[in-house]
């Protein structure tokens, strides 16, 4: 497998910060069992390695956390960590990522995953991203996979699909539209959209080839990765996700319907979805009891949560603070969190 495998990056440097305070600058939420009784980074490059060898795998993230990535990982060599020194976003990073593997690799394939995703069967996974590895090489399209929605989702990204590409299971990209309303996630439902996953197959060169056609702001700092200088590719990249700078740009986008089951785990409300309830509908994580109550999310780290005769509360308690919330206000969090003081974010800092 070695020789033809693809490469695989995970992007693992966000903060999570909808999962505060159990996710924290210091401990973002890919070091928290989310989904499972791992790390959701472990869940995750147990998912990559069955698409690649340990050699062809990628860590993405700046150097302050590093550190706890290898603690939780600790079956990994030193190299497979790729250092970011400064976060510009996803177009930057898989920008350099793709650099690095054409310098490898010419016609090398790389397959970019997130490190918080929640994702089973995991051999159905295994198999659609192995088929869509041999589309990218066939057709040279930037191929994204995506997820049926089962619900009008407001927090997603979604995908029109438009007519098909050479390969049966393959369609073009017709849009990407942003994160909808109520109203327009249900009409995006009805008429057949579909959620944009974020992982990305494509080879690294015609990856770079639509880079340099279509984002002139990253195009133009090619030459210090060539010349070395990654440090002032980064300092100088614009903050832009491959979304805005590529894919809404190109005319190379293909998509490729997933089969399998997938969530973003991104607020605290979606451990309704990965995390098996009790006979009351609570999810509860570590320290927590909950009576006469249905439909909470308790989170007990460093101490214990007991609700009493409440419904549908999201309840934590971690790093020494206590977070209670409305389970519908959840994925609303970042605004909270934008708005208190370093002591309280980061209490480990």
């Amino acid at each position: 497998m070695a020789e033809t495998a693809p490469w695989v990056v995970i992007l693992a440097g966000g903060t999570g910060s909808r999962f505060w305070p159990a996710s924290r600058p210091s401990r973002p939420k890919q070091l928290l069992p989310l989904a499972g009784p791992r790390p959701l980074i472990a869940e995750s490059v147990t998912r990559a390695l069955t698409l690649t060898t340990p050699e062809r795998l990628g860590i993405l993230a700046g150097e302050p956390l590093t550190g706890s990535l290898r603690a939780a990982l600790p079956g990994l060599s030193p190299d497979a960590f790729w250092i970011e020194p400064e976060a510009r976003g996803t177009a930057p990073v898989l920008a350099w990522a793709a650099w690095r593997v054409a310098q490898d690799d010419p016609d090398g394939v790389l397959v970019s995953l997130h490190s918080d995703h929640a994702i089973e069967p995991e051999s159905t996974f295994t198999e659609l991203v192995l088929r869509a590895v041999r589309v990218a090489r066939e057709e040279r399209v930037l191929l994204t996979l995506g997820i049926e929605p089962d619900r009008p989702e407001t927090g997603y990204g979604y995908i029109r699909p438009g007519a098909p590409l050479r390969s049966p299971d393959a369609v073009r990209v017709d849009a990407f539209v942003e994160k909808p309303d109520a109203e327009t996630a249900r009409r995006y439902v009805a008429e057949g959209y579909v959620w944009n996953s974020g992982i990305f197959v494509w080879r690294a060169s015609v990856f770079l080839d639509e880079v340099r056609a279509h984002a002139p702001e990253i195009a133009a700092l090619l030459p210090l990765l060539e010349a070395g200088d990654v440090g002032n590719f980064f300092r100088n990249a614009p903050r832009i996700s491959v979304d805005e700078a590529v894919l809404e740009r190109s005319g190379r986008v293909g998509m490729m319907r997933a089969n399998f089951r997938w969530d973003d785990v991104g607020s605290w409300e979606a451990l309704g979805r990965t995390r098996a309830p009790d006979a009351s509908g609570n999810v509860i994580l570590g320290k927590g009891r909950v009576v006469d109550g249905s439909g909470n999310i308790v989170y007990g780290e460093d101490g214990d949560v007991v609700l009493f005769d409440v419904d549908d509360l999201v309840a934590v308690r971690s790093g020494g603070i206590t977070l209670v919330t409305r389970r519908s206000r959840a994925h609303d969090l970042k605004r909270l969190v934008d708005h208190l003081p370093p002591a309280l974010l980061d209490p480990d800092a």
